[in-house]
């Protein structure tokens, strides 16, 4: 076994790497950037290396300071994570040149599964079933045209070097697809810089089902499937284990085509073979087919961990270092249900927009397993994922394990910036989703229902002023002033609107308060505030800022008496950027009249394209940012005419 190993990665799966290679003795060492100075993964190494500025082209991804790391530091081996170089061959090249040992496949294996236009044909060759489609080197647009006519629309558009869902788009009509081919293009290029495509018939009812597979070069086992259906613009939001209405003969199947991948390109370490099922008919195995194989950990890769009792990192770490598989077919089994839910710092109402800002509380409660790189203090940063952490849940049933899923995301505490926790409650509360009946395209059918966001009744307002004025920790003469009961206002504001709020303390065992019309009773029952009937939730504040951790955290501004309210109405003349990022195009020039929803920009961040959009008609007054620059949340970018 190794006695060192460097992690070329950051956030939660630094810190899941460390967490198992410390509990097998071995020593770590971390990278970091300048925007990660301080980050978990940094305090939980033996010792940590500065590798460049925060963009991941100035640190993640330069592999050749990595390795002189890894030499300098007397590492043996580079764990690669996921993400950034882990699925990168030249790279494991250079490592092995090195003199040093990567925790993966080899760069061949990489290669053979990196193109997926050349890894079906090569899953063909070792028969596993693959969906039909078009996935020539032929690369005009006339010519996938036609391919997507022969194909049968619906059909996909996938950037042949893609994954995560960039460079993809669903094209119903022949009249859309040179549009979406132009777009998933553009986008493929500016994330893995290939812009070649394939065309994939769309199956109707889709589920994406994956299989865990290990090998150690030559001989690979299954660990059962995981079901990543639960999808918004193919980005995976939960995921369980084992998959909802699988029955033996699919799994044995799908398993056995999950080897069959591995082994056709002496697959070594951790792999995920993605299939794509056609559960209109229920779930059948000659419905299934090969999508692509992830020759690395996977995000979800806890779920599988919560219902084999594997680690699977302990794995990579044995196998890397020459041991054999550490365990047959035969020996493993399934044990319970497990769930993961991915925590972001989004903006569900703004469209999911990634989000920044410093986490001022985060608390996971007991019963959950919580994979996190953040804590309390650290930024999330606009220049990586805004992943806070991964909620994993195992019980003995489904059924059981979705209750316990709801429980720990209702009791999760995040404060300090917006989040999808809301989203996420909403999910484990879907009917379909907790009777099984679920597809990738239950998130978009059901989502105006899905992100309306939960009530925040007045006693939520409640906690919040008490906490703010310090009445939730009164004293024996707290209400009393001159031997009248305290009367006392307060203002807070919440989403733009102003509260009014006004109590009565009557001494430290009452207060009555008035918020909206409605009267709120807080009464002190052995020590705890019941607030309306109920007990108060717990409460952060931060600053000017409360966060009441109920109906998933929310957050008030407290209003100092003594500022004025300056309000002004929406500006419809300016078009801002909704979040840091690079100014990837502009289509706006002065003097050019445009309608309401005509595309005036795109803003890219984290490799994802958003398109800004004319509030009104109008005509362009002034284009104030240009392609290629970087702009702050709140920048203009354009700004019209006035009315």
């Amino acid at each position: 076994m190794f006695d060192k190993i460097l992690i070329a990665n950051r956030g939660e799966i630094a810190c899941r790497v460390i967490e198992t290679a410390h509990k097998m003795g071995v020593a770590c060492v971390a990278v970091y950037s300048d925007a990660d100075a301080s980050a978990k993964h940094v305090q939980m190494a033996d010792e940590a290396v500065h590798i460049g500025g925060a963009a991941p082209a100035d640190s993640y991804l330069k592999g050749d300071v990595i390795i002189q790391a890894a030499l300098d530091t007397g590492a043996q081996a580079i764990h690669p994570g996921y993400g950034f170089l882990s699925e990168n061959p030249d790279f494991v090249d250079a490592v092995q040149a090195a003199g040093l040992t990567f925790i993966g496949p080899s760069a061949d294996a990489i290669r053979k599964m990196g193109l997926k236009d050349a890894a079906k044909a090569l899953m063909e060759q070792a028969g596993v079933p693959v969906v039909p489609g078009y996935h020539g080197d032929n690369q005009d647009p006339e010519h996938l045209a036609g391919a997507a006519d022969t194909i049968g629309y619906p059909v996909l558009i996938k950037a042949v070097a893609g994954g995560g869902g960039k460079g993809m788009r669903l094209v119903e009509r022949p009249a859309d697809f040179a549009a979406a081919l132009d777009s998933a293009r553009g986008e493929a290029k500016t994330a893995f810089g290939n812009d070649a495509v394939l065309v994939e018939k769309f199956v109707a009812k889709p589920r994406h089902i994956e299989v865990q597979v290990f090998g150690d070069g030559t001989h690979a086992v299954h660990l059962f499937e995981r079901d990543c259906s639960l999808q918004r613009r193919h980005q995976k939001v939960i995921e369980e284990a084992p998959a909802p209405g699988m029955t033996p003969e699919m799994r044995e199947a799908m398993g056995q085509a999950g080897v069959r991948a591995a082994e056709a390109i002496g697959y070594k370490g951790a792999g995920t073979v993605e299939f794509i099922v056609d559960a209109s008919d229920g779930l059948r195995p000659d419905r299934f087919w090969f999508m692509e194989m992830n020759t690395r950990l996977q995000v979800e890769h806890p779920v599988t961990e919560a219902i084999t009792g594997i680690d699977l990192v302990e794995w990579q770490l044995r196998v890397a270092a020459g041991e054999s598989l550490p365990t047959r077919q035969s020996e493993l089994s399934i044990n319970g249900h497990a769930f993961e839910a991915r925590l972001y710092a989004e903006d569900v109402p703004k469209g999911f927009l990634p989000a920044t800002g410093t986490l001022t509380h985060l608390e996971f409660p007991h019963g959950c397993r919580a994979d996190s790189g953040v804590g309390a203090g650290d930024t999330i940063s606009p220049w990586y994922d805004p992943m806070i952490a991964k909620v994993i849940v195992h019980g003995p049933t489904r059924a059981v394990a979705l209750e316990q899923l709801h429980r720990a995301l209702r009791r999760t505490q995040v404060a300090g910036t917006v989040t999808n926790l809301s989203f996420l409650g909403a999910l484990t509360r879907h009917a379909g989703f907790a009777a099984g009946d679920v597809d990738t395209g239950l998130i978009g059918r059901d989502l105006d229902d899905l992100v309306r966001e939960p009530a925040v009744t007045p006693a939520i307002t409640v906690a919040a002023a008490m906490a703010a004025t310090g009445l939730d920790k009164p004293t024996e003469d707290t209400g009393f002033t001159l031997w009248a009961p305290l009367h006392r206002a307060l203002q807070l504001k919440r989403d733009g609107e102003v509260l009014d709020l006004d109590v009565q303390v009557a001494g430290p065992d009452r207060q009555d308060w008035q918020v909206g019309g409605a009267t709120v009773i807080a009464e002190r029952v052995n020590g705890r505030w019941i607030i309306d009937g109920q007990p108060m939730p717990p409460v952060a504040i931060a600053g000017h800022d409360v966060t009441v951790f109920d109906a998933y955290g929310v957050s008030f501004e407290v209003l100092d008496p003594l500022d004025r309210d300056v309000s002004a109405a929406g500006d419809t003349n300016v078009v801002e950027a909704p979040m840091p990022g690079l100014v990837k195009a502009v289509f706006a020039a002065p003097g050019q009249a445009v309608k309401e929803g005509d595309r005036l920009a795109i803003l890219e961040a984290m490799k994802m394209e958003h398109s800004l959009l004319a509030a009104r008609d109008g005509v362009v007054a002034e284009v104030l940012a240009e392609a290629g620059s970087q702009v702050e949340a709140g920048a203009a970018l354009v700004r019209l005419e006035d009315d």
